[in-house]
């Protein structure tokens, strides 16, 4: 069967649509639909319904995660949910089947894709009911209302999950009930559930003692290992020079003096990426990207800048639209922008989509240098260090202190030379160590 994927325009949410022309009720099977180009699969980060809830057309169902974006899933039909196949952590192939919902009514589809939906009747008990309410909870939901997990546990004690007489909402079964009714016919003792509960909070705390653990890579860890995997096709070289940054440090500090606004936190990152963007505009190459498939090299018009950042999910690389059209303080506001989003795991597609260069900012961690490798199809990244104070010489012999950011800037060797990287860095470096410069460039 055929059936609709409808996107909805607030934020990065998805929904689907059975393409039936049915009169009666049933069971949908709703499957995760295709939310990029590219994406085979997503890991189920988290449910926003439970099974027996009643939920609305495009009513958040759940939050996944390709290695794009994290993306909501919405609801088509107004329904109950039925059963909820996958858990958090679960990693889901495109098409297949996120959840059940039992619906009154299939809606009339508009569109049509290549996504599909399966529907299933329901008993003869059911079939001619308007009321899904009415329906006892056995034919509804195949049994009872619980979690996966806790079916699983009532099937570790060999019970049947019917048996266990809930106590959450609606007659919810709990992992608790499981316990305690397991306890009752003596399957377990009292003292051993105590124990296995100690364990469970003390294993989550410590990381099961010493054991050996084997993590999945998810999401943006998984973005990484296909973009470090092509990385690794490329002929790198590297290019590494050093930048006095004494009069950024000052820009910094009359930036915050003067800032009235409490939300904005002024770094040296911004007045690195306009200098960036102002160096850009005489070595486009740098600003480009490369087709192997049919050797062409296409410089891109706008300085779409990329800030790998260190999130709790894996490191992402985020990009700032635009660069040689924003000012500094525009710069600020967006990578402030940027960096909450990735922080709590919000970046829209958008967001991580169509960077042109890239800067890593090792510096803010610690070290002086590293050697970042490209972002493929990008054909440069830059690696900045810590800004340390460092003893210089004058012409005269005379000692004194300057603040030094040593950079290191990875180029594809297919496309840059030496030269070329070395009078871009050249240009750069005299913005940053002159950032009044930027004045004469600026429109």
């Amino acid at each position: 069967m055929q059936s609709n994927v409808w996107f909805i325009p607030r934020g990065c949410s998805f929904s689907t649509q059975a393409a039936l022309d049915l009169s009666t009720g049933g069971v949908i099977d709703v499957p995760l639909a295709q939310t990029g180009e590219g994406i085979a699969e997503c890991e189920l980060l988290k449910w926003f319904v439970q099974e027996g809830d009643q939920v609305e057309e495009f009513q958040p169902l759940c939050e996944v995660q390709s290695d794009k974006a994290t993306i909501e899933i919405t609801s088509r039909y107004k329904g109950k949910i039925s059963h909820i196949v996958h858990v958090p952590g679960s990693i889901v192939k495109v098409g297949e089947t996120l959840l059940k919902i039992a619906v009154d009514e299939i809606p009339e589809p508009t569109e049509t894709s290549d996504a599909s939906e399966k529907m299933t009747s329901l008993d003869s008990d059911f079939i001619g009911s308007s009321d899904i309410s009415s329906v006892p909870e056995k034919s509804k939901i195949d049994g009872v209302s619980s979690t996966p997990a806790v079916r699983n546990l009532a099937k570790q004690y060999g019970l049947d999950i019917n048996d266990v007489p809930g106590t959450g909402k609606d007659g919810r079964i709990l992992k608790e009930d499981v316990t305690n009714y397991a306890m009752q016919k003596g399957l377990i003792n009292e003292a051993l559930a105590c124990a296995q509960q100690k364990h469970s909070e003390v294993s989550s705390l410590i990381g099961a003692g010493y054991e050996d653990k084997t993590l999945q890579l998810r999401g943006y860890q998984r973005s990484m290992v296909k973009s470090m995997t092509l990385a690794a096709k490329i002929p790198h070289f590297y290019y590494v020079e050093e930048m006095k940054c004494d009069a950024v440090v000052e820009l910094k500090k009359s930036f915050q003096n003067e800032n009235s606004d409490p939300e904005i936190k002024h770094t040296f990152l911004p007045v690195l990426i306009k200098s960036l963007s102002m160096a850009l505009t005489t070595h486009p190459m740098l600003n480009s990207r490369f087709n192997e498939e049919s050797y062409e090299v296409i410089l891109k018009g706008s300085h779409n800048i990329g800030i790998a950042m260190a999130t709790p999910n894996g490191l992402v690389v985020p990009n700032i639209k635009n660069v040689q059209s924003l000012s500094i303080l525009e710069i600020t506001k967006e990578l402030s922008r940027l960096q909450k989003l990735a922080k709590i795991n919000k970046l829209s597609p958008d967001d991580i989509s169509g960077s042109t260069i890239t800067l890593s900012n090792i510096g803010g961690i610690g070290g002086k240098f590293g050697s970042p490798l490209i972002n493929s199809p990008e054909v440069a990244i830059i690696g900045i260090g810590r800004i340390q104070k460092i003893a210089q010489f004058t012409e005269d012999g005379d000692v004194y202190p300057a603040s030094i950011m040593t950079i290191n800037i990875g180029a594809d060797h297919r496309v840059l030379d030496g030269a070329t990287v070395a009078r871009f860095c050249n240009d750069w470096k005299k913005f940053v160590e002159k950032p009044d410069l930027l004045l004469l460039h600026t429109r």
